[in-house]
């Protein structure tokens, strides 16, 4: 399953890389990517959308699922 979250704040490619291990990190995701330039992530798998949305928050973003 495909899910797309939100993301602000992100600036760059090093904002990117960020999010998508944040996302990785979170039990039941597959493989995610971020795109700065969209403020979006886009993450594979199954995993929790509150998990999601804290990981991302806790790195220093907001996201909104």
């Amino acid at each position: 399953m495909s899910r797309t979250l939100t993301v602000e704040g992100m600036s760059c490619d090093h904002c990117e890389q960020t999010v998508k291990e944040a996302l990785e990190g979170v039990a039941g995701v597959e493989g995610a990517t971020a795109d700065h330039e969209s403020e979006s992530a886009t993450v594979e798998g199954d995993a929790d959308p509150d998990a999601l949305v804290s990981a991302v928050d806790e790195a220093g973003y907001d996201a909104s699922a």
